[in-house]
């Protein structure tokens, strides 16, 4: 009896997942924007990444701040429908105090008076829970706020043990999916990048490449400690100009006006293989991997080399064993069990 309920079950959600040609299917608002492109709608959840000291809850900071105001804050314009305008920050990190300060920054962004608690944020403090405790909370948060439009998550990679572990990531991304597809919400994740490269870090930044929407890359200016740029790696909607903040002397984010994005400082935070189009890569890695070969550690920077040269970029070993990394990363190559690398020819980008 109990299999038979089970399979009814299987069947009920089998026919609700069935996409029809005739329907008719609403188009995901866009709650989010810089430039006028889309980072953030209703439905999907996005991420920033960024190394230690880059300056990555600042600039979310700003995010919540243009949505409480549901106006334009540095270059994010938020617009939240009426009966979406709550927002839930959760922090997995810091003290209260710190995250008090955090709280108090947003408002003030917000151009909102700071005696008075602002009527659609409400900011969790999770750091002294275990992670499957903080899904709970959060869970339980999402479900029961009315109004809920838009979720922070201030280190996603304490919702997991290890992170670098595929199935708690899996765990987590597949819950990030449900959460703002039933509640239709976005969720805006923060995590750290790898020391050694721009990748984020872990099995779980590898998912979130692969499955966010839109990809934040909050970064030092190499030339000048003070300034941070921020940058889409990936977004799905039409990229936009990067631009560049400081903080002021009130410790508030603001623009720096006339910041030049050239190629000289381009090359100090980010590499071209992040710039590549989907079909980019794959003819290089085609021409890498020829007839399916399998290739050791010194064979394959050859490979890719070779490959990548061929589509116009040219790029020395250092860059090419970030490439590796890169690519190893997004599963579009794959080490097998005698540690040889191959192409994995049905990778998503």
């Amino acid at each position: 009896m109990a299999d038979q309920t089970k399979s009814e079950g299987i069947t009920i959600l089998w026919q609700a997942a069935r996409l029809t040609l005739t329907g008719e299917y609403i188009i995901a608002p866009e709650i989010l924007k810089i430039h006028g492109s889309a980072i953030g709608t209703l439905g999907n959840f996005s991420a920033s990444i960024g190394k230690a000291k880059s300056k990555k809850t600042f600039n979310v900071s700003a995010i919540v701040a243009a949505a409480l105001k549901n106006g334009t804050v540095l270059q994010y314009a938020a617009e939240l429908p009426e009966n979406k305008r709550k927002i839930l920050y959760v922090d997995t990190e810091q003290s209260p105090y710190h995250c008090q300060k955090v709280m108090k920054r947003i408002v003030r962004m917000a151009e909102l008076p700071l005696a008075k608690e602002p009527k659609n944020l409400e900011f969790l403090t999770l750091r002294r829970h275990t992670p499957e405790i903080r899904i709970a909370i959060v869970e339980e948060a999402i479900y029961h706020t009315e109004g809920l439009g838009l979720v922070i998550i201030d280190g996603v990679r304490d919702m997991v043990y290890d992170i670098n572990s595929p199935s708690e990531a899996t765990k987590i991304i597949s819950k990030l999916m449900q959460w703002t597809d039933e509640r239709q919400i976005h969720i805006h994740t923060i995590l750290h990048q790898n020391k050694a490269d721009e990748n984020a870090r872990g099995h779980i930044g590898t998912e979130l490449n692969n499955k966010a929407e839109t990809v934040l890359e909050v970064a030092k200016d190499k030339l000048d400690s003070n300034v941070s740029t921020v940058q889409a790696i990936h977004i799905r909607a039409m990229d936009f100009q990067p631009f560049a903040f400081r903080i002021n002397e009130n410790a508030l984010p603001e623009l720096v006006d006339g910041y030049s994005f050239n190629k000289e400082k381009r090359e100090s935070h980010f590499y071209d293989y992040f710039e590549l189009k989907d079909e980019q890569h794959r003819q290089a890695l085609e021409t890498a991997f020829p007839e399916a070969e399998l290739y050791g550690y010194s064979e394959l920077i050859k490979a890719l080399k070779h490959g990548y040269a061929s589509i116009g970029c040219v790029y020395g070993e250092n860059k090419l064993g970030k490439l590796k990394t890169f690519l190893e990363n997004k599963r579009m190559i794959v080490k097998d069990s005698a540690k040889k690398y191959g192409f994995n020819s049905g990778y998503h980008y």
